[in-house]
């Protein structure tokens, strides 16, 4: 049936969405509070989609029969909360674009690790020969792909706003990889609230399909007893067995067989052998691997692909090593449980960059690793007094910074040969940066200029 679609946001995802909607016979207007990029304005021009930007025109968006929101447009704004009032449904790339395919889709959720797994799933199914295509909040735009190339499977990384506007949308395999406090500014700071966001990844699962967890996760655990779940339940952990899923105990991964096929027919390694390292990193493998096993992906295309594998930009990636001191980018970091990871897996002494858009943060969960192991405290932020408030007793040095380059210079003043610098602001970047990338490219462009 034909509709007016009305897509707030032109970006990858919204011109994506575009393009698809139009394919299907629809109306399309696009409408973007802030100026549209000219490679997306010359698309919706090409294919003659009606636009605006710098604003939105109300008499043209709520006379919609269905609104596509990009997951950056939070609730309470005032154009959603009207197209509400007037009982307009409001969806995500995701709900649309899954009407459109009649593919698999394993969709990854969770604060930490997303990336990473979404990345590993997508190389162990490439590697097997799948055709699949890797989307949802990463990527080319999952909406692009169901129109220029249609996949067979989709690998999504699926962000809460993403699933906050999914209704009818069931992946095939869903990822939970852990849930801790993260954008409770946009959740009315109740945890409960994004946690049940979390949970709607599994909301419209059945018995046929399988939903993979880490048995670790307390916050996972607990709701489990309260979260609708009917699909076959796989967990991970490390340090204790599991009866299904994966788990890693003294130092070897144990991947077992779905109770529906062998169970001796298991994959076993050591995990040294992993490309990524580092006990978060080894959730991450193991959530990936479950999934590439319910999808009966042969052991050695597994085990090579957990072995060959190339981390992704931005997550705890290497930049280089300047005067013997290494420089690392966990750029992706914007949330306190995410720099803990960080900061565990550090072998050396840190000099740790730090700051940004505060989220509601609790800092006290790293206290321990910060006594441990830095010693200096970069600040690369407009406002670092909640920083300086939890750190200031325990760390000797704290600078305060305005820019990537200021923040990579005075960093390597103060490492010695054998320190590590690492970026890692467990904060967003809107303050001074683009985004995430913007904020690891700038860091990366500086040390490079070292």
């Amino acid at each position: 049936m034909k509709k007016r679609i009305v897509i707030l946001g032109a970006g990858e995802s919204g011109t994506g969405c575009a393009i698809l909607a139009l394919k299907h016979g629809h109306e399309v207007f696009v409408s973007d509070s802030g100026s549209i990029k000219s490679k997306y304005t010359e698309e919706l021009d090409n294919i003659n989609v009606a636009y605006e930007q710098n604003g939105h025109t109300e008499t043209l968006i709520l006379n919609a029969d269905e609104i596509i929101k990009s997951p950056g447009i939070p609730d309470k704004a005032d154009i959603i909360i009207k197209a509400k009032e007037k009982g307009i449904q409001i969806i995500s790339e995701i709900e649309f674009g899954s009407r459109y395919t009649q593919a698999r889709h394993v969709g990854i959720t969770g604060t930490n690790g997303k990336t990473t797994t979404t990345m590993l799933c997508y190389h162990i199914l490439k590697n097997a020969g799948y055709s699949v295509g890797l989307g949802g909040n990463i990527g080319t735009s999952y909406a692009r792909q169901i129109d220029n190339n249609d996949f067979e499977y989709y690998v999504l990384e699926l962000s809460s706003f993403q699933l906050d506007n999914t209704y009818t949308f069931s992946p095939h395999i869903a990822i939970l990889c852990n849930i801790t406090p993260d954008h409770l500014d946009r959740y009315e700071y109740e945890f409960q609230n994004y946690i049940d966001s979390k949970f709607r990844i599994a909301m419209n699962q059945t018995a046929h399909d399988y939903f993979i967890y880490c048995a670790d996760d307390e916050v996972t655990i607990k709701n489990l007893a309260t979260h609708k779940v009917d699909a076959e339940r796989l967990p991970f952990a490390y340090g204790k067995t599991t009866e299904k899923g994966a788990y890693v105990l003294d130092k070897e991964f144990h991947l077992l067989e779905n109770t529906s096929t062998n169970p001796t027919n298991q994959l076993t390694m050591f995990i040294n052998d992993f490309a990524l390292k580092g006990i978060h990193n080894c959730y991450n493998s193991m959530a990936a691997a479950i999934a590439a096993n319910a999808l009966n992906i042969r052991k050695d295309v597994i085990r090579e692909s957990l072995i060959n594998f190339q981390n992704v930009e931005h997550r705890l990636e290497y930049v280089a090593t300047v005067g013997g001191v290494e420089f690392i980018n966990d750029s992706k970091a914007t949330n306190v449980n995410s720099t803990w990871y960080a900061l565990e897996s550090m072998d050396k002494p840190v000099v740790w960059i730090v700051g940004g858009v505060d989220k509601g943060n609790d800092y006290e969960a790293l206290l321990p690793l910060v006594k441990q192991k830095v010693k200096v405290i970069v600040c690369l932020g407009v406002d670092n007094k909640k920083i300086h408030t939890a750190f200031g007793k325990d760390v000797d040095l704290m600078i305060n910074t305005s820019s990537a380059e200021e923040a990579v210079q005075v960093a390597k003043r103060f490492a010695e040969k054998g320190d590590a610098v690492l970026l890692s602001p467990a904060c967003a970047s809107f303050d001074l940066f683009t985004n995430y990338e913007d904020r690891g490219w700038q860091f990366k462009a500086a040390v490079k200029n070292l």
